[in-house]
């Protein structure tokens, strides 16, 4: 079964507010324009932005009864832009970034959790639990990135561990996640391998990614 991306929010109608096309699947989702109107405003200054850009999603209803919305503020970072190369003509919608109240803005840079999250997806060696440490000095934004290798590569280094001796592969893969990050998203960060299950898990169902102490 191949499986594509139904957007919707139950304020405006739950779902079906875009669909993916089955045959431009990972290319976006088609927003029903005869029924919604959407745009993208900016997190900061609440102006629309052109289309392409990454902001708040927003919609105005068209065609609901009862309760419309004008200007509904979903709080979901995406994009708007119209597809030539598709058959069909509504504006799509990108996959969704992040939420605008996860957004961290680290030297001019808006850095999403989720953005971090795929990288580490994307290198087998790391387990996909982290946590973002963001803290200021004088003017510098600084984030410290906490990882821990997978549990089998840790498993194989745990006789080599010790607090005067760290195995070399750790200088290894510290660069190489970090260079990941900086090549994808344009941020220089700080990784620190921390010793497995000592990453912060979901406390009480919430997952807590983000330590900010910029705002203390």
């Amino acid at each position: 079964m191949i499986a594509t991306n139904i957007y919707g929010l139950s304020e405006i109608i739950g779902p079906g507010v875009s669909q993916e096309d089955f045959e431009e699947r990972g290319t976006g989702s088609h927003v029903w324009e005869d029924h919604f109107f959407p745009e993208i405003i900016d997190p900061v200054s609440k102006e629309p932005l052109p289309e392409g850009e990454f902001g708040v999603l927003c919609f105005t209803t068209l065609t609901k009864e009862a309760t419309p919305l004008l200007r509904y503020w979903t709080n979901d970072i995406t994009y708007l832009y119209y597809d030539k190369s598709s058959q069909r003509t509504h504006i799509k919608m990108g996959a969704i970034r992040g939420r605008a109240d996860d957004m961290l803005i680290i030297r001019g840079i808006n850095l999403f959790p989720s953005q971090i999250e795929s990288v580490i997806n994307e290198l087998p060696e790391f387990s996909p639990h982290y946590q973002l440490l963001v803290s200021r000095q004088q003017t510098m934004d600084s984030v410290d990135v906490h990882v821990e290798l997978n549990e089998k590569i840790y498993a194989a280094l745990t006789d080599k561990i010790s607090d005067e001796n760290e195995p070399e592969i750790f200088q290894a893969l510290r660069y190489k996640l970090s260079q990941k990050i900086k090549d994808s998203i344009g941020l220089s960060m700080n990784v620190i391998i921390r010793n497995y299950n000592t990453v912060p898990r979901s406390e009480g169902g919430k997952l807590n990614r983000v330590v900010d102490s910029r705002k203390k």
